[in-house]
C-alpha cells in the first residue's frame, strides 16, 4: 500500500521557454498542445500555461532581439521533464527552455488544474529601456531618500 501512494505523488516543475516573435498565437498555441499532449502521455499533470507575451531578451538569441516567453508549470517525474526537453530541443521555433524543479513528492490531487493564461508582454517596441525609471526622478540608493531629494530640488527652486 506504501507503494501506491509513493507512485501518486509526483515531482513539481516548471519550464520556461522562449518561442521566435514572428509566430502567430496559433502556432504558440500548437507548441502549448504539443508539449500539454507529452506531459498527459507520461503520466503527469499540467497545472497551467502562462504565455507572457514578446519581450526583449538581454542579448540576441537566433538573432533576434526578442522573443515570446511561455511558462508551463507541471507534476511528473525526472523521464518526464527529459522527455519535454527532448521535445523542445527538436523544434525550430523554441530558441531556448529551462526546466527547474519546485518540489518533491506533491500529491496531484492536491493541485488542481489552472486556466492558461495569456499575458500583454512588452507593448510599446519603441519604449527606451529603464526610461520609465528615469522619469520618475528616483535616484535610487546614491541619491539619497526620495524625501530630502524633493526638499532639495525645492529649496533649489526657491
Amino acid at each position: 500500500m506504501a507503494e501506491t501512494q509513493a507512485a501518486k505523488r509526483l515531482r513539481e516543475y516548471e519550464t520556461i521557454f522562449l518561442v521566435k516573435p514572428d509566430l502567430t498565437d496559433d502556432n504558440v498555441d500548437r507548441i502549448k498542445e504539443r508539449v500539454r499532449g507529452i506531459v498527459s502521455r507520461e503520466g503527469g499533470k499540467v497545472i497551467r500555461f502562462t504565455v507572457w507575451g514578446k519581450k526583449k531578451t538581454l542579448y540576441p538569441i537566433a538573432k533576434q532581439p526578442r522573443a515570446i516567453y511561455v511558462h508551463t508549470h507541471y507534476l511528473g517525474s525526472s523521464s518526464l521533464v527529459a522527455e519535454v526537453e527532448r521535445n523542445l530541443r527538436i523544434l525550430d521555433e523554441v530558441t531556448r527552455y529551462l526546466s527547474v524543479k519546485i518540489a518533491d513528492e506533491i500529491d496531484p490531487e492536491s493541485r488542481p488544474v489552472l486556466e492558461d493564461v495569456k499575458m500583454a508582454g512588452d507593448v510599446d517596441d519603441n519604449a527606451r529601456p529603464g526610461a520609465a525609471e528615469r522619469d520618475t526622478g528616483f535616484r535610487g540608493v546614491e541619491g539619497g531618500d526620495e524625501v530630502g531629494d524633493a526638499e532639495e530640488e525645492a529649496s533649489e527652486e526657491a
